[in-house]
């Protein structure tokens, strides 16, 4: 085994045991080790293939054709006067993909270069620090939402980690962050940069909602109604995939649903990182770095009681390249209770139902204290 010095850059994780005591370990940076320019892979990044979950097996990864993967064209969404027949073909488009796919990418959506190049020139000068710059610059809550620099889902010192290393912030509501250094300070404009992107995007994310109830022969506002627009939550979270030695040994991101109802990724620098579990294979998405990705989060599959469904999702490693995205996590407040819309199944709304009220802040509690899971676990929590 091949050996490494972190050189004390390590992030400081706490968890409770299978005993109930409450333990503190120290895990590498990934971003550090990287930079050592390791052939072999360390040992607590080794992560064993399963049936559930193979690492790199070609019986069960495959890439998907670009075209069988949606992609909505969001400037036709908002053509309700001026083109309403072609308005109509892409919401019909946009109800079979997500449906298929509980994703698409999305293109014509508004939100200017200059914003998203904005975004991606902060968060590659923040990575760009030396490690103690980043400490120094923001803090790390491992018990609120994994906010700040550092980890998450570490629950023990045997477990395989994922070969990231992550920024989280809560952009929304406002004062949600109040007394915590979650945002860096440097690059000074960090948060400005970041805090105009999730401005523009949340109107996209609205839209969206609307178009998914309307694309489903559902009232408009059945989604958008849980966003209250002062407490609604947006976390950000910027995700760094360093150039890794053993990709057929190690995982970016552990397989995995999203907690959101909708989730909004944008990457940089790569492609090819994301993939997701479909007819028992993992598909690899064709994912170019100028579109915008929409994933359905577990919170929309309640929503709609089943018709569409969050996606089994994770993320590979690359050996010859970094890659960075930036994900903003959609929800409505956290004392929200989501009541399933009706299936009628008179009306053609097949492929649905068996979902219960949930309340948004208990889901997410359970959701954290279970995961990571081999498979879709946390959903059953709102099945009736």
């Amino acid at each position: 085994m091949e050996k490494y010095n972190d050189g004390g850059c390590c992030h400081h994780v706490t968890f409770i045991d299978q005993d109930g005591h409450r333990k503190t370990s120290t895990v590498p940076v990934v971003q550090e080790l990287a930079r050592q320019g390791l052939t072999q892979l360390p040992e607590r990044f080794i992560r064993a293939p399963s049936k559930k979950n193979p690492i790199d097996d070609d019986s069960h990864s495959s890439g998907v054709s670009p075209k069988a993967l949606p992609v909505i064209n969001v400037a036709k969404l908002r053509a309700k006067w001026s083109d309403p027949e072609g308005r109509a073909e892409e919401l019909a488009k946009l109800a079979s993909g997500v449906r298929d796919w509980g994703l698409c990418l999305i293109t014509e959506h508004g939100i200017s270069s200059c914003v998203l190049h904005g975004v991606k020139d902060v968060v590659k000068s923040f990575f760009g620090l030396s490690f103690e710059e980043k400490k120094q610059t923001v803090g790390s809550y491992g018990k609120i939402d994994n906010m700040g620099y550092g980890r998450n889902f570490v629950k023990s010192e045997d477990q395989p980690l994922d070969w990231i290393d992550r920024l989280t912030m809560k952009a929304a509501p406002v004062g949600g962050d109040e007394g915590l250094n979650v945002w860096p300070q440097k690059p000074e404009n960090f948060r400005q940069v970041t805090e105009r992107y999730v401005l523009e995007a949340r109107k996209v994310l609205d839209e969206l909602l609307q178009a998914l109830a309307e694309a489903l022969s559902l009232e408009r506002n059945v989604f958008v109604k849980y966003f209250d627009p002062t407490n609604s939550e947006i976390n950000v979270r910027v995700n760094y995939y360093p150039p890794c030695p053993r990709p057929d040994l190690a995982q970016g991101i552990t397989p995995h649903s999203d907690a959101s109802a909708l989730t909004l990724l944008m990457q940089f620098d790569a492609t090819g990182g994301l993939q997701v579990l479909r007819d028992q294979k993992w598909l690899t998405l064709p994912w170019p770095t100028d579109a915008l990705l929409v994933n359905v989060g577990d919170f929309l599959e309640i929503m709609s009681n089943g018709r569409l469904k969050s996606p089994w999702h994770r993320v590979v490693t690359q050996m010859e390249v970094e890659r960075f995205s930036v994900a903003l996590f959609y929800n409505p407040p956290s004392w929200t209770e989501i009541v399933p819309e009706p299936v009628d199944d008179s009306a053609g709304q097949d492929g649905g139902g068996g979902f219960r009220k949930v309340v948004v802040g208990d889901y997410l509690k359970h959701f954290y204290e279970i995961s990571p899971t081999e498979d879709k676990q946390a959903i059953m929590y709102a099945r009736v």
